[in-house]
């Protein structure tokens, strides 16, 4: 069971001072979480694609490089790059780039994203959505394949026998598949071969089961060891002392957040009954103390298969200094507490 971060560089008011921080501050204070988050012994830590001017992250892999040198174990993860509008050469050089200073730790979340920022801002039709990904996708996978790439598609000029470097240490590198719970983005994951990420972040978690058997289902029946294909899940929480301090922190940066992307996707008005009900142990966010969190994320590995946990905080702009306890908190107390009973568990099946 390995367990870490995401987050998306926010960059949004401070609820109280009507204050924002800098893109710059903010991008150095990712790398203080991402060195922490290797300190306290987590798995991986994830860095999302975002252009619009309350996230700071459009690039993770620069992120990601600026903090590798200074960890040793960690594993280094966009969530997501968003493909559709990239280019998979560049991507697959970034992170290989990325894997090289790493030495073996990048890889790369891939997904249409959930924002739409990125396609007019590089020039792709909203129309071509689908058929972007899935041509971007069959690319970047060749370019994992081998040194030299033949590849013809409709989107993107064609390759003929051209070299693409440098070359990974990691072969391959990991490519993973990120979903919001679309099962034809299952299936596909599944079909490929290729680990895959829910997003899990509203609802009840429980919900997600008959989509991880959709995809071992599908990976099965593609011909691939189902038992070497890890399924991640990425849900919002935060961790303090007790549970009532981690509520109280946590919910006014989310409640902002939510209420921006609410009236721009039409959702209803979020309020503290909402947070309190997706706090409570079936729903979707991971707030509290340690035990309790913990307790959240065993469940979650027993009933719905994940077997990567990667808290998403903030939501929101929160103060650094509470962003960086809930990582400690998260690698010192929850992790082993989860790993020691996950261990026990699987022997006992």
């Amino acid at each position: 069971m390995e367990i870490g971060i995401s987050t998306f560089v926010e960059t949004t008011p401070d609820v109280k001072t009507g204050e924002v921080i800098s893109h710059a501050q903010r991008l150095r204070e990712v790398v203080e979480e991402i060195i922490l988050a290797d300190q306290v012994g987590l798995d991986v830590f994830g860095v999302g694609e975002h252009h619009r001017k309350d996230f700071a992250a459009s690039s993770p892999a620069l992120v990601l490089a600026a903090a590798a040198p200074q960890t040793k174990r960690i594993r280094l993860t966009s969530a997501v790059t968003v493909l559709s509008s990239d280019d998979p050469v560049r991507v697959f050089q970034d992170f290989a780039t990325l894997d090289g200073i790493s030495n073996g730790r990048a890889e790369i979340m891939a997904g249409r994203g959930s924002f739409i920022e990125s396609f007019p801002l590089f020039g792709y039709d909203l129309q071509d959505y689908d058929e972007l990904f899935n041509e971007k996708l069959e690319l970047l996978l060749k370019l994992r394949e081998s040194e030299k790439v033949t590849w013809r598609g409709g989107h993107r000029p064609a390759i003929h026998n051209l070299g693409v470097y440098p070359r990974p240490v990691q072969n391959p590198l990991p490519v993973w598949i990120g979903s919001g719970g679309n099962p034809e983005s299952v299936i596909r994951a599944g079909v490929l071969g290729l680990p895959l990420v829910l997003a899990i972040i509203g609802g009840r978690p429980v919900q997600f089961a008959p989509l991880v058997k959709l995809y071992k289902r599908a990976a099965a029946e593609a011909g691939h060891d189902v038992s070497k294909l890890p399924v991640a899940s990425h849900s919002h929480g935060f961790i303090a002392e007790d549970t009532e301090t981690a509520a109280d922190k946590f919910f006014p940066s989310t409640q902002y957040v939510m209420n921006v992307l609410g009236r721009e996707r039409g959702w209803g008005h979020y309020d503290r009954s909402s947070f309190d009900a997706a706090r409570s142990f079936e729903g979707a966010l991971y707030v509290g103390d340690p035990e309790t969190v913990a307790q959240k994320i065993i469940y979650l590995r027993k009933e719905v298969g994940i077997t990567r946990f990667m808290l998403h905080v903030p939501v929101g702009s929160m103060p650094h200094e509470d962003v960086m306890k809930a990582i400690e908190l998260l690698g010192t107390e929850v992790a082993p507490r989860v790993r020691e009973e996950i261990a026990k568990w699987e022997k006992g099946q």
